[in-house]
């Protein structure tokens, strides 16, 4: 019969390095950070993959020449050349007017984009493109393209079950004359026109609102350290007494739903605001 050697450990004694972790503690870390990670992704993925039409003018009081534009949002520099708006009309689903982007998204991420009249001449004084288009009045579409693959499409108006609507979920309202459609949140994108966008009286080319989204490098790191150094500090007053509870992962929630929406938001235009109020469109 061998005989074991005595290494002076008493039943039970932890045989972990000083300074090491072991496994449970490790476990909980992991989770706590997985929790955070989840967090964050659910946060991210509310908001819009860009560029994304952020609103649309096509029915001026009067004529339409040098009135109307289209406002795009996105990554700041990120390149246009190969992007095209469409128009779809909904009585029958054909194409047109399209217009062909081009340039840069500017440092504040809104690109506005505005028709001119017979004089080459437009009164939208945020336009970065100036272009020959009239999209027409609901229920029609206008189509964000990149090629043959749709990144954003907004319908407006009441469309029959005959009729063809090109936009995302169901479609947004046709504004009476002089009013624009835009979205709540530029950066949110949520796929579903009718709860996307909503009728500006005043539109408001070169302005949009934001969705305020918290920075995960601070108040949320700053939780999962304590947390873990917590975690570290207490393994030995746990040991002994039954396996650590798990930690629940964290909930994705509906930003837009809890906040209200305004309490959120910040804002970004390319003119004078006052107070966070969109600028008017003249």
């Amino acid at each position: 019969m061998h005989k074991h050697a005595n290494t002076g450990r008493a039943k039970g004694q932890s045989t972990a390095r000083p300074g090491t972790v072991r496994a449970p503690a490790i476990g909980i870390l992991r989770r706590i950070w997985g929790g955070i990670a989840g967090l964050v992704l659910c946060v991210a993925g509310s908001a819009s993959a860009t560029p994304v039409i952020s609103e649309v003018f096509y029915d001026a009081i009067g004529s339409d020449n040098g009135h109307s534009f289209v406002e795009i949002y996105g990554i700041a520099g990120e390149l246009l050349e190969g992007l095209t708006l469409e128009g779809v009309n909904g009585s029958n689903g054909a194409i047109g007017p399209i217009v062909s982007l081009r340039g840069v998204i500017p440092a504040d991420g809104v690109f506005v984009v505005a028709d001119v009249d017979a004089d080459g001449m437009t009164t939208v004084l945020a336009a970065d493109q100036l272009a020959n288009f009239d999209f027409q009045n609901g229920p029609d579409s206008i189509v964000l393209m990149d090629g043959s693959v749709v990144l954003d499409a907004v319908g407006y108006g009441v469309f029959s079950p005959t009729e063809v609507f090109a936009g995302e979920g169901a479609p947004a309202l046709d504004p009476p004359a002089g009013s624009s459609l835009a979205r709540q949140f530029a950066d949110l994108d949520r796929d579903d026109n009718a709860i996307d966008f909503v009728v500006l009286a005043n539109p408001t080319p070169g302005s949009v609102e934001l969705l305020a989204v918290p920075e995960p490098g601070t108040g949320l790191l700053t939780l999962a350290g304590l947390i873990g150094l917590a975690v570290l500090g207490r393994r030995k007053s746990v040991r002994g007494r039954g396996p650590l509870g798990r930690v629940q992962p964290l909930p994705c929630f509906n930003h837009f739903a809890r906040s209200g929406g305004s309490n959120s938001a910040s804002f970004v235009s390319k003119a004078a605001s006052v107070s966070g109020v969109r600028t008017s469109f003249h």
